[in-house]
C-alpha cells in the first residue's frame, strides 16, 4: 500500500531526528578526555576540593560531585575490600594505664587497668585477596573496642601521612596505584606507570612516598610494626573541652623491616608470611602487643605548631608534642573462622563513642561517608552490624527495620519515635545531657570547594623524613626509588618524580636520577594547574622517631638456622639453645636431608627442615656449629652455600664456631673486617662458648646489621 506524502515527510523527519540524536549521542561518548563530568553529564569544576564550610571547615552532605565519585568507588570490587583486601585478625584486649578524664569523656578511658574487649586487623592496602603479604606497600592496622557505651573503631595505617589531602582524590589514587585496567597488571606494586603518574602530578604526595619508599612498607612482622591514627581527631571532657589528639601504636617488639631482596624472595617462598608468623605467634603464646600512645594539643594552641593539624599529609614531630602512653593492647587468640571474622568485620572511623569527636580534616570527613557505604554494599546491606564480629556487646535500641539479611527479630507494632504506643509513655532522648555530643565549632564561612593555603606545604616534612634517616636506610630509600621508577616506561614521568624529589632534598634527587640517565631539576613545575611551593614552619630538622635504623629489642619469637650436616660437634649447640631459649628463640635444625645426621659423639640429632624447602628467608639469624667433616660437608653443598650468602647480603647475625669458620673462608667472608659487622667467629673452647652466645643474643637485639659494605658483589 502506498504511504501518503504527509506520512513519508513525517517519517523522514523522525528518521532525520533519531540519526541526529545518534550522532549527539556519539558526539557525547567522544567528549575530550580533560573535560570531566558526573555520570549525568554535568562538568565537574574542580577535581581535587570537596565542597566545605569554609577552607578549614566540615565537608558539606551536599556534595553530590564527591557522593556519586565515592558511592561508585565503594562498589567497584564484588566481594572483597576495594583497599585493605588481603589482610588476617586476631582477638584481644586494651588496658588503660590512667585514667584521661582530664581530656575525654569516654566512658573506656576513664578507669586505670580496665581492659576493654578488641578486634584487630592486619592488611595490605593495594593487593588484592590473593596478593603476597610482603609486597612494598602500606599496611592497615584497624582495631574494634567493644566498649560499655558502644563499638569505636581506631582505623590507621603504619605511615602517619597519607598521599593525598582531600577524598575527592581518594578513588583516583587506588585507580592509579591498582592494575592497569588495560591489562590487569601489576598486581600489588607501585612499580608501574599509572601510579608514578599520579603522584608525580600530585606535590601533596611527596611525604607519603618517602614513607613507602622506605623500610617501613618492607616490614619483618606485623608484630613489629608501628602504627598511626594518621588524622588529627578530639578528646571532649565531660566539661565540653576539647583537645586534639593523634594516636600511635607502638610495638613492644620494636620496629623492624626486610631487606627488599628478601621481601621479594619471601613473596615466592611463603606469600602468608605475614600472616603465618601472626597465627603461629600467638598459637604459641607469644602474644604480641603495642603500647597506645596520644599526642595532645589544646585546640587553641593548635595555630602556634606551624603545622596545619587538619592536614593528613602531615604529621607533629615527637620533639614538638611527645607521644604519651596511655594504654597497652595484646592480642592472645585467633579467630575461629577467618570469614566470618577476618572478612566479615566491618570498621568504619565513623564509629565513635561520646568524648572522641572528628576533625575537619577534608579526607577524614569523606571517609565518613565512603567507609559506611562500602560496607552496606559489601556486606549485603544495612545490616552488616548484627553479624557476631560487628554487633556490639553493650545493649541497642533503635526504630530501624527490615533490609536484607536481618538477622535480629524486632518485636511490637512500633518502629518511630516518638512514641506512646511501645510502653505507654513517650519515648524520646534527652539531647542535652545523654549520648554522644558533637562538639560545638562555630562557623561563620562561605561554601567553597577550595583548600586552605596552609595546605600547601608538600615538601618540608618530606625534608624532615629523610634528614631523620640514619645511612643505610637513605640508601635504602635512593634504591627503592630507583627500583620503581626503572620500571616506569614513559621517561616524562621518572622526570617529573625526579624533579620533584629536587624539593626535598637535592642529593636524594641526584642519586635517584643518575643510573636512570636523568638531572633532576628544582625549577621545574611540578603538580596540579596553579599549585606553587609553599615552605611551613620548620619546627624541627630531624627527628630520631621516624628512623628504624638504631633499634633494639626483644629477641621473643626470632627465629634461627643451626645448619648441620654429619660429624657437626653438639657440645655448643647446647649451650646456644639453652641461652636462645631464655629469650624465647626458636631454633630450627637444617641439614641436607630430613630425618637424623649423625654427630660427632655418635647421638642422632633430629632434622627439623631439609635445605630444599627452607631458605633463609625465612630465618632471622644463622648458626654454624663446629666439627671438620661437617663443615667440609657444607662448604661442598650448594644450597648450604647459597643459604649463607643469602643471609649474608640481607645483614643477618651469623655465628659460626670452630670448624665453621673454613665455610666462611671459603665463601669469602672474612670475620675480622668492619664489612663483617654482625658475623661471629668462635674458636670452639668450652671456655668461650657462654661469651659467644651472649655476643650473638646482641647481634640478634639489632635485628640487622646493615652497615655491610659491598653486599652487590655476594653471589645469592
Amino acid at each position: 500500500m502506498a504511504q501518503s506524502k504527509p506520512d513519508a515527510q513525517r517519517r523522514s523527519r523522525s528518521g532525520d531526528a533519531a540519526t541526529a540524536k545518534h550522532k549527539q549521542l556519539e558526539s557525547f561518548s567522544q567528549a575530550p578526555e580533560n573535560l570531566l563530568t558526573t555520570t549525568q553529564g554535568v562538568v565537574v569544576p574542580d577535581n581535587h576540593g570537596s565542597l566545605r564550610a569554609g577552607a578549614r571547615g566540615p565537608t558539606l552532605l551536599e556534595d553530590f560531585l564527591l557522593r556519586e565519585k565515592l558511592t561508585h568507588f565503594d562498589r567497584e570490587r564484588i566481594p572483597e575490600r576495594v583497599v585493605n583486601a588481603r589482610g588476617a585478625s586476631a582477638h584481644g584486649h586494651f588496658e588503660l594505664y590512667r585514667s584521661l578524664g582530664q581530656y575525654t569523656k569516654a566512658d573506656f578511658l576513664q578507669e586505670a587497668g580496665l581492659r576493654t574487649p578488641v578486634f584487630v586487623r592486619f592488611s595490605g592496602f593495594s593487593g588484592e585477596r590473593g596478593s603476597a603479604d610482603t609486597v612494598r606497600d602500606l599496611r592497615g592496622f584497624a582495631v574494634k573496642f567493644y566498649t560499655r557505651e558502644g563499638n569505636y573503631d581506631l582505623v590507621g595505617a603504619s605511615a602517619p601521612v597519607f598521599f593525598i589531602q582531600d577524598a575527592m582524590k581518594f578513588p583516583d589514587l587506588v585507580h592509579a596505584l591498582k592494575p592497569e585496567p588495560h591489562h590487569g597488571m601489576p598486581q600489588a606494586s607501585s612499580a608501574h606507570d599509572t601510579f608514578w603518574d599520579f603522584v608525580s602530578l600530585m606535590p601533596e604526595s611527596t611525604h607519603a612516598l618517602m614513607w613507602l619508599m622506605s623500610d617501613r612498607a618492607l616490614p619483618r612482622s606485623w608484630r613489629m610494626m608501628e602504627f598511626f591514627g594518621v588524622h588529627s581527631f578530639r578528646f571532649i571532657n565531660a566539661h565540653g573541652a576539647s583537645h586534639f589528639v593523634k594516636f600511635h601504636w607502638k610495638p613492644k617488639l620494636g620496629r623492624h623491616a626486610l631487606a627488599w631482596d628478601e621481601a621479594q624472595k619471601l613473596a615466592g617462598r611463603d606469600p602468608d608470611f605475614l600472616r603465618r608468623d601472626l597465627w603461629e605467634s600467638i598459637a604459641r603464646g607469644h602474644c604480641p602487643e603495642w603500647e597506645l600512645g596520644v599526642q595532645l594539643v589544646e585546640e587553641g594552641k593548635a595555630d602556634a605548631l606551624g603545622i596545619d593539624l587538619l592536614d593528613p599529609t602531615k604529621l607533629i614531630p615527637e620533639e614538638v608534642v611527645p607521644v604519651q602512653a596511655i594504654g597497652k593492647l595484646v592480642l592472645n587468640r585467633n579467630p575461629e573462622n577467618f570469614f566470618a571474622e577476618s572478612e566479615q568485620v566491618a570498621f568504619n572511623p565513623g564509629h565513635l563513642v561520646p568524648g572522641i569527636d572528628f576533625s575537619n580534616d577534608p579526607l577524614l570527613q569523606g571517609r565518613l561517608f565512603s567507609y559506611l557505604d562500602a560496607q552496606v554494599a559489601r556486606l549485603g546491606g544495612a545490616n552488616f552490624h548484627e553479624l557476631p564480629i560487628n554487633r556490639s556487646l553493650c545493649p541497642f535500641h533503635n526504630h530501624q527495620r527490615d533490609g536484607l539479611h536481618r538477622i535480629g527479630l524486632p518485636k511490637g507494632q512500633v518502629s518511630y519515635e516518638p512514641n506512646t504506643l511501645a510502653n505507654g509513655s513517650e519515648f524520646r532522648v534527652d539531647g542535652g545531657h545523654q549520648g554522644f555530643q558533637s562538639h560545638e565549632d562555630v562557623m561563620d564561612a562561605s561554601k567553597v570547594r577550595r583548600r586552605s593555603v596552609s595546605f600547601d606545604d608538600h615538601y618540608s616534612q618530606a625534608t624532615l623524613f629523610w634528614n631523620s634517616q640514619g645511612p643505610a636506610e637513605k640508601d635504602h630509600i635512593v634504591c627503592a626509588f630507583q627500583n620503581e621508577l626503572a620500571r616506569v616506561e614513559t621517561p616524562a614521568i621518572r622526570q617529573r618524580v625526579v624533579d620533584n624529589l629536587a624539593h626535598v632534598d637535592a642529593r636524594l634527587a641526584r642519586k635517584v636520577a643518575e643510573p636512570l640517565g636523568m638531572v633532576a631539576d628544582a625549577k621545574a613545575a611540578a603538580g596540579r594547574a596553579g599549585f606553587r611551593e609553599h615552605r611551613g614552619k620548620v619546627t624541627v630538622e630531624s627527628s630520631p622517631a621516624l628512623s628504624m635504623e638504631s633499634a633494639v629489642s626483644p629477641l621473643v619469637t626470632r627465629r634461627v638456622a643451626v645448619l648441620v650436616d654429619s660429624g657437626v660437634e653438639i657440645g655448643a649447640l647446647k649451650i646456644f639453645q639453652q641461652a636462645l631459649a631464655e629469650h624465647q628463640v626458636t631454633l630450627k635444625i637444617v641439614a641436607g636431608h630430613l630425618g637424623v645426621v649423625s654427630t660427632s659423639s655418635g647421638q642422632q640429632l633430629q632434622v627439623d627442615h631439609c635445605f630444599l624447602t627452607a631458605s633463609s628467608v625465612l630465618f632471622d639469624a644463622v648458626l654454624v656449629p663446629g666439627g671438620a667433616a661437617h663443615a667440609q660437608a657444607l662448604a661442598a653443598n650448594g644450597r648450604a652455600v647459597h643459604f649463607v650468602l643469602e643471609a649474608y647480603r640481607h645483614c643477618k647475625p651469623i655465628c659460626v664456631i670452630g670448624e665453621g669458620v673454613e665455610l666462611l673462608r671459603s665463601l669469602g667472608i672474612d670475620a675480622d673486617t668492619p664489612s663483617a659487622e654482625g658475623v661471629l667467629v668462635g674458636k670452639g673452647d668450652p671456655a668461650g662458648r657462654v661469651p659467644l652466645a651472649q655476643e650473638f643474643i646482641g647481634a640478634m637485639a639489632r635485628h640487622r646489621h646493615w652497615t655491610r659494605s659491598r653486599l652487590d658483589t655476594v653471589m645469592a
